[in-house]
């Protein structure tokens, strides 16, 4: 998976939305194992909801993070796809947007946990698949066992404060969805 064949994936803002999650999958794109893409208006989905559960933390702490990801991958956050969302039908309108940053992208799979709001009949027209975090890190393993492991060894250094084992940090992610994978 190299170049121009590297899948093209739209993060919903349920998988950014948990800090370990989100720093693992943006680690897989580091090694270029996927093209990660989303939008503001995923990211105004994600920090709200933190800051709404996370009273802690200050907006500017995570308009922080979505300056480092937007800066860290200049071509993920899509614009221009507004238009396309009227024309979109999904059991719950507010997910068009998500559905529609992927028809313009180009994505090729959307990676959320609310695959039954993106059902077939209405992603399959884009050729857009819809896979859980799980089911995406697992073909990942599949095809590529070990830059998924340079990425995983990677997240692991990162982690100083405070620093945690590879088994901490396995059992994190399974609790942020990464049962199987």
């Amino acid at each position: 998976m190299s170049g121009s064949t590297r899948i093209i994936a739209v993060l919903d803002a349920n998988i950014l939305y948990p800090a370990p999650l989100r720093d693992f999958m943006l680690r897989l794109a580091e090694a270029e194992l996927y093209i990660p893409k989303w939008s503001d208006e995923i990211h105004d989905e994600w920090t709200r909801n933190v800051l709404i559960d996370r009273p802690d933390l200050k907006p500017a702490q995570l308009a922080r993070t979505r300056q480092f990801m937007d800066l860290a991958f200049e071509e993920a956050n899509v614009r221009g796809y507004k238009s396309l969302i009227e024309g979109l039908t999904l059991p719950d309108k507010g997910d068009r947007h998500v559905l529609a940053v992927g028809i313009k992208s180009e994505a090729s799979v959307i990676i959320t946990f609310n695959k039954k709001d993106f059902p077939a009949k209405s992603v399959k027209p884009f050729s857009i698949n819809i896979q859980d975090p799980d089911e995406f890190v697992g073909h990942l393993l599949q095809s590529n066992l070990p830059k998924v492991l340079e990425a995983f060894y990677k997240l692991v250094n990162a982690l100083k404060n405070p620093p945690q084992t590879h088994d901490q940090v396995l059992d994190t992610l399974e609790k942020c969805g990464l049962k199987k994978s």
